[in-house]
């Protein structure tokens, strides 16, 4: 089987600086400019890290440079490095990419859900491909759980490469970037791509009720926004479900970017990842968070303005989960994940948790690093 890597470098920069994402070179300079440090080079790393140690002297063809050779450099692999100019990570840089590694049965790339349109519209059909999670939203089902997960479906893949079937309906997935900033969720189906078929490596499309019972969530948001304590700094991540808590305080939620709240009052909007742990010094923190529907994923996916530094000051026992029994019922797997981008504060947070279904009732679920 030959295996063919392609890192969007920019992927994901405008995650914690609360751009909703990083589509086009005018949204990339102004991550830059907010302090965004890029992270997709780095978890593609950590996905060949896991092959090399899997399955040493695999066969890797990567694109040069920092779109694929700069992040295997050293590793225990085989690496052949595919003639193509130099690339700064532009959608046609992907796409020239792509088109380079064509002959591959199975492209691995590392970035979003824009990366994912520019890779399966080059690619065409009867391509295989696997993303590596590395971008803000992540609603396509061609993603891989986590870097660990990419990496390890590999080694299965490259030990047994006959018992692979392939599943030709996952659904490419994106959201306007610019209405999202507005504030209005707009998803839209691009197509379908093949991906190896690995249920518990691979990642649902985002779905499940497009509605969340509104009484129900209603109901547990003012049970929790009883419960809050002063002095401690509360951040509410993005989606109605977590909203239902500020609303129940008669405040206005951002629903697509996270705000925190503070003896009283929202004492930031939409905020970015270096502002909350400003705000979060000497305080105690705990984090309202929603479940991302049919994926199960809490962090990691639309709410990486939640550092890793935060979550670890909050830890499980300071995680606020909200969800409909509806929502819970219908998960890809009966799992919540969590991808904070730190595989030990993934396992620390590994366990169980209370997630309020509705006014007096909650669910026991456990969370599960997506490694």
């Amino acid at each position: 089987m030959k295996i063919g890597l392609i890192v969007n470098p920019v992927a994901g920069l405008g995650g914690a600086v609360g751009l909703k994402g990083t589509d086009g070179p005018e949204i990339v300079a102004e991550a830059l400019r907010r302090g965004a440090v890029a992270q997709s080079g780095l978890r593609a790393r950590r996905a060949m890290a896991r092959l090399a140690v899997r399955h040493p002297g695999a066969e890797v063809i990567v694109a040069p440079g920092a779109l694929g050779a700069d992040w295997v450099a050293g590793l225990e692999l085989r690496v052949r490095i595919a003639a193509l100019p130099a690339a700064q990570g532009s959608a046609q840089d992907t796409i020239a990419a792509v088109q380079a590694l064509r002959p591959c049965d199975l492209l691995v790339f590392a970035g979003g859900d824009g990366t994912a349109r520019d890779v399966a519209s080059a690619a065409g059909q009867g391509v295989g491909l696997m993303g590596i999670p590395c971008g803000v939203k992540m609603h396509s089902g061609v993603f891989a759980v986590s870097p660990e997960a990419a990496g390890s479906a590999l080694a299965d893949l490259l030990a047994d490469p006959a018992a692979l079937r392939w599943d030709d309906a996952a659904e490419i997935m994106d959201i306007d970037e610019d209405i999202l900033r507005a504030g209005r969720l707009a998803p839209r189906l691009y197509g379908y791509a093949r991906v190896p078929q690995l249920r518990s490596r691979m990642q649902a499309a985002k779905g499940g009720p497009r509605q969340d019972a509104a009484a129900a969530l209603a109901g547990a948001g003012a049970e929790i926004a009883r419960a809050l304590v002063r002095d401690t700094l509360y951040l509410i991540g993005p989606g109605t479900s977590a909203a239902a808590v500020l609303q129940a305080l008669g405040q206005r939620s951002t629903v697509l970017g996270t705000d925190a709240y503070l003896n009283g009052a929202i004492v930031a909007r939409d905020a970015r990842s270096q502002d909350l742990e400003r705000l979060a010094a000497g305080r105690p923190v705990q984090i309202i968070l929603g479940v991302t529907g049919r994926q199960g994923f809490l962090l990691g996916r639309g709410n990486q303005t939640l550092s890793a530094a935060l979550i670890a000051r909050a830890g499980r026992t300071g995680l606020i989960v909200l969800a409909t029994p509806e929502k819970l019922n219908a998960l890809a797997q009966p799992m919540l994940w969590v991808d904070t981008g730190d595989p030990g504060l993934d396992a620390q947070l590994s366990g169980f948790v209370q997630v309020h279904t509705g006014p007096k009732q909650r669910r026991m679920m456990r969370i599960g690093a997506a490694a």
